[in-house]
């Protein structure tokens, strides 16, 4: 059973925008906090955008202002935004999932997506 599914990466040109989906299933969504994690070759794993179940959100240094999570309760579905890309905002972007906002934000991951590919040149 799939319980997280990701759509929407690609190639983008410096300065543009992407948007990101994740589907998940109805009980993480539910009760977990969801994220999204990055790594690129040779960089450290980051999870950068946390969403709790009531709509909190937090953002590390390296996006906030460009990047937006959301969710859509309806849909069990959360969005990345990502706006005013840049080449070092290339990666494998994961959808994850953890029993709680703080725990995500310090990397205890407890369900990953399979990770779709953002690729951010001229």
């Amino acid at each position: 059973q799939v319980q997280l599914m990701e759509s929407g990466g690609g190639l983008v040109q410096p300065g543009g925008s992407l948007r990101l989906s994740c589907v998940a299933s109805n009980s993480i969504f539910k009760t977990n906090s969801l994220g999204w994690l990055r790594q690129a070759p040779g960089n450290q794993r980051e999870v950068f955008a946390t969403i709790s179940t009531r709509g909190n959100t937090y953002y590390t240094d390296s996006v906030r202002g460009r990047f937006t999570i959301s969710k859509d309760n309806a849909k069990n579905t959360v969005y990345l935004q990502m706006n005013d890309l840049r080449p070092d905002d290339t990666s494998v972007y994961y959808c994850v999932s953890g029993t709680s906002l703080l725990n995500l934000q310090l990397g205890n991951v407890a369900v990953w997506g399979q990770g779709t590919q953002v690729t951010v040149a001229s």
